[in-house]
């Protein structure tokens, strides 16, 4: 998004364009992500580790990718951020 010449993330505001309610900021939803990611990415690691170890780096990195991301993205981070909201608006 850009206003006025600055390049603003989609959910970042200014004074012309106030945030709409209840949209988690970039930095949490950037935190939910990599609280998501990183357990996956570690056990997938661990799995490659005895299933296939012989791979190259670059293929394991394809195959680690291809099922962490979509995993995250679709499933994961939806989930956390719907799941905080409760959380957070019952205080």
């Amino acid at each position: 998004m850009e206003h006025d010449g600055l390049a603003l993330a989609a959910d970042e505001t200014n004074h012309h364009h106030p945030a709409a309610p209840g949209l988690a900021s970039v930095h949490f939803r950037a935190l939910v992500t990599w609280i998501s990611i990183f357990p996956m990415a570690m056990l997938g690691m661990f799995v490659e580790s005895l299933v296939i170890p012989s791979w190259p780096i670059p293929a394991r990195a394809f195959v680690l990718t291809a099922v962490v991301v979509p995993l995250a993205v679709y499933v994961l981070v939806p989930r956390l951020l719907v799941l905080t909201r409760r959380v957070f608006s019952r205080h």
